[in-house]
């Protein structure tokens, strides 16, 4: 018994998406590089979150996070536990999934985004306490910044 007819229909949809570049900056834009202290549980629980929503995450352990910080042009106001890069931008903390999307989407000419410090509700950081209000703020490469979403 032959195979599906759909199954050739389906590669060769997937190889015209590829040639035209498409497939990969979707994939591209899914892959998310985040740098954290050894020691940090919550970090891996944001990764989760991420994942949960469709991102691919690499998890790379560093007790270097302050020069991952600097080099990633995260400006110091703005620190939080980790740092990571997708689709060109660095995300600082706890930013949900929802407001990289948006981002990623949107294109805005910023650098990143942060939700700074460690805002208790924010994605990887829930518990039993009530959730804080908190902004997730955008910072350009002049350390310009501005409100991206509100929590």
């Amino acid at each position: 018994m032959s195979p599906p007819l759909i199954r050739p229909r389906r590669l060769l949809a997937s190889a015209l998406l590829a040639l035209a570049g498409i497939a990969p900056a979707f994939a591209a834009s899914n892959e998310v590089t985040m740098y954290k202290d050894p020691n940090c549980g919550c970090c891996s629980k944001w990764a989760e979150h991420m994942r949960a929503h469709g991102f691919s995450v690499k998890e790379i352990a560093t007790p270097q996070m302050g020069e991952v910080k600097r080099a990633a042009g995260v400006p110091q106001a703005l620190g939080s536990c980790h740092t990571a890069k997708v689709g060109g931008y660095v995300i600082e903390g706890h930013v949900p999934a929802a407001d990289v999307r948006r981002m990623l989407t949107e294109k805005p000419a910023i650098a990143g985004l942060s939700a700074p410090g460690m805002p208790q509700g924010s994605p990887g950081m829930e518990g039993p306490y009530p959730a804080d209000r908190y902004d997730v703020v955008s910072f350009d490469a002049e350390g310009k910044t501005a409100v991206f979403a509100s929590h």
